[in-house]
């Protein structure tokens, strides 16, 4: 009895994945983000009201800068600038329209803000994802 609770728990122990996913895009070199909004500002006015969206382009971690968009007061979506299916470069940083983010590399990428995935172009890989959480008026945003 006991060697086959050891193996069930042994079992369910190594069937547990973890959520931190490597981020196998060779595109995009690695980032380390870990900072924080706080939403009484004034330039973070928009983050205030849900269908906002807020492109932080300072020195915060990112390759190009961060998309931010307020789902619902409750969620928020965070997103890498830099369009993932280019090396950074002059056209790689993207333009938002909306919910879309658009590269401008002449080639159509176009992305929704929202979920990340990629709606037109060519690419195999959705924006580069940041974690997002609001505690109070601050929003903190890692990877």
């Amino acid at each position: 009895m006991k060697k086959a609770l050891f193996l069930i728990f042994s079992l369910l122990i190594l069937s547990c994945s973890s959520d931190d996913r490597p981020d196998n895009n060779q595109f995009l070199p690695p980032t380390s983000i870990n900072y924080q909004i706080n939403l009484n500002l004034p330039q973070f006015n928009p983050l205030k009201f849900p269908g906002n969206h807020f492109v932080d382009n300072t020195a915060n971690g990112s390759i190009k800068g961060i998309i931010i968009y307020n789902i619902d007061n409750t969620q928020y979506s965070a997103f890498e600038l830099s369009d993932p299916n280019h090396t950074p470069s002059s056209c790689s940083t993207q333009e938002i329209k909306g919910i879309t983010a658009t590269c401008n590399c002449k080639d159509g990428n176009a992305y929704n803000i929202i979920t990340g995935q990629q709606t037109s172009g060519d690419g195999q890989f959705a924006l580069r994802r940041y974690s997002i959480r609001r505690d109070g008026n601050t929003l903190s945003i890692t990877n």
